[in-house]
């Protein structure tokens, strides 16, 4: 009697929380006239602004470490060369792209001029002067731009070469012990 009860109840409480799940909690308003409207056209927020500006940092501090990754990318080729593995097409896509990058270099350093400056961001990041904010995310723009005209993509090749080589090679499928 008790074990029937206990169904019915459980049962009654499922039901329960399957119809209050299905009611929309959520609401939805128009626009009033008071609230704020977006930029005009060609204007850009100070959100916007600042989202721009924290991913410009991220890729700069990113572009910083290229020799890091090159180091990594050449002990790994040394280390598939030392197993018989033919890193040719690797090694000379990875030679290009350290030339490159030695070529990209000055650009990259003139850059940090922009970003210490900071021109119309605060140190947190918050844009203390739209027009200042504009101006400087458009420089570190044209400096992107310079180095990526200066890559030539060979960032690219590099990732193609890659990719060729571990279709080519692939890593051994580790079977479980008995």
């Amino acid at each position: 009697m008790i074990k029937i009860f206990l169904k019915k109840t459980v049962l009654l409480a499922l039901v329960a929380v399957l119809a209050v799940a299905s009611l929309p909690l959520l609401s939805v308003s128009a626009q009033g006239a008071n609230d704020p409207t977006p930029p005009a056209a060609g204007q850009i927020s100070n959100e916007r602004l600042e989202k721009i500006w924290a991913r410009q940092l991220k890729l700069y501090e990113r572009m910083g470490r290229t020799d890091e990754f090159i180091a990594r990318v050449q002990k790994l080729l040394d280390r598939a060369k030392a197993n018989g593995k033919d890193v040719s097409a690797i090694q000379s896509a990875l030679d290009a792209f350290k030339d490159a990058a030695k070529d990209a270099k000055p650009i990259y350093e003139s850059a940090k001029g922009i970003i210490n400056s900071h021109q119309g961001f605060d140190s947190n990041g918050k844009v203390t002067d739209s027009e200042k904010a504009k101006e400087t995310v458009q420089a570190m723009r044209e400096k992107f731009s310079e180095i990526k005209t200066v890559m030539n993509g060979t960032g690219k090749a590099l990732r193609e070469a890659i990719k060729a080589f571990r279709e080519a090679n692939p890593r051994p499928v580790k079977t479980p012990a008995p």
